[in-house]
C-alpha cells in the first residue's frame, strides 16, 4: 500500500473506540426488546403494552403529571439517608472489628448471621416498630447497605502492613494518631468499594421498601401505576428505576475512587502510582 493511502486514511479517534460499543449493545437491546412485546407478543397480548415505544409517551405523560420528579426526589432522599445511616454504623463497627481480634472473634458469628437475612424480611418488623413513613424505609435501606461496608472496613485493616504500625508506636504515636495517620488513610479504598457496593444493594432494596405504604418514591408510583393497568407507565418507572442506577453507580466509581499520586522515578523508568 502506498504512503499516500495510508496518509489519506483517517484517525481512528480513541473516544470513538471507547463509546461504540456500549451504544451499540444499547441498541441491540432496545431491538431485542421491542421483538419480543410487538412482532413475537400475540397482538391481543398484554405483553404489547411493555413495548419500547409505549415508554416515551409515558415518561411524557408522569411528567406532564408532576409526580414522576418529586418521585425521583423522595426516592434519592431516602437513599441518601439510609446510605448515612449505614456508613454511620458500619464504618466504626469495621474498624473496631479489625483492630480488635476478640472482638472480631465475637462478633463474626453475628455478622455472618444478620448478612444472610433478607434485607426485606424485616419489613414486618419495620413497619411494626416505625409505622408507615419514611422511617421504615431508612431501616430497611441501612439494613440492606450496612454489611458491605463493615466487611469491607475490617478487611481493608486486616491488610495494613503491621509494619506501619510499629513504625508509629515506635515514634510514640497514641492509639488515636495511629488511627487518623496510619489505619484510615490505609483502608480509604477499601471503604470506598463497600460504599459503591452499598449502594448498589441500597438502590436495588428501595424500590421494593417504597411499597410499604408511603405514598411518593418510585416504588410507589410502579404500584400505583399497576392499580391503574398503566402497564406503559410500569415499564416507564422501570426504565427510570435502571438508568438512575445506573448512573448512580457511573457517579459512586468516579467519586469513590482512590486518588492516586505519582511516585517520583529515575530516568528511563516509567511513571507509576502507589
Amino acid at each position: 500500500m502506498s504512503t499516500t493511502a495510508l496518509a489519506s486514511r483517517a484517525p481512528v479517534s480513541p473516544r470513538r473506540d471507547a463509546w461504540w460499543p456500549p451504544f451499540a449493545a444499547i441498541a441491540v437491546a432496545v431491538f431485542v426488546w421491542w421483538l419480543l412485546t410487538t412482532v413475537v407478543a400475540g397482538s391481543d397480548s398484554l405483553v404489547r403494552e411493555f413495548a419500547p415505544q409505549h415508554v416515551v409517551p409515558a415518561l411524557g405523560d408522569l411528567i406532564s403529571r408532576g409526580v414522576l420528579l418529586p418521585d425521583i426526589a423522595a426516592s434519592m432522599w431516602r437513599l441518601l439517608v439510609g446510605l448515612l445511616i449505614a456508613a454511620v454504623v458500619g464504618i466504626p463497627l469495621g474498624l473496631l472489628i479489625g483492630l480488635n481480634p476478640v472482638v472480631e472473634r465475637a462478633s463474626m458469628p453475628v455478622v455472618q448471621f444478620l448478612r444472610m437475612i433478607s434485607p426485606l424480611s424485616w419489613a414486618p418488623i419495620a413497619v411494626a416498630l416505625f409505622g408507615i413513613g419514611h422511617q421504615p424505609v431508612f431501616f430497611l435501606i441501612a439494613a440492606a447497605a450496612v454489611w458491605p461496608i463493615v466487611i469491607n472496613t475490617a478487611a481493608g485493616v486486616h491488610g495494613i502492613d503491621p509494619g506501619h504500625l510499629l513504625v508509629a508506636r515506635s515514634f510514640g504515636a497514641t492509639r488515636l494518631e495511629q488511627l487518623r495517620s496510619v489505619v484510615l488513610p490505609a483502608i480509604r479504598g477499601q471503604v470506598q468499594t463497600g460504599l459503591r457496593v452499598a449502594l448498589g444493594i441500597a438502590w436495588v432494596v428501595l424500590v421494593p421498601a417504597e411499597m410499604l405504604g408511603v405514598r411518593s418514591g418510585l416504588g410507589y408510583q410502579i404500584l400505583n401505576a399497576r392499580d391503574q393497568l398503566a402497564y406503559d407507565q410500569v415499564m416507564a418507572v422501570i426504565v427510570v428505576i435502571g438508568a438512575l442506577g445506573f448512573c448512580l453507580d457511573w457517579a459512586a466509581r468516579h467519586v469513590l475512587r482512590e486518588r492516586r499520586r505519582p511516585v517520583p522515578v529515575e530516568d528511563g523508568d516509567s511513571p507509576r502510582s502507589l
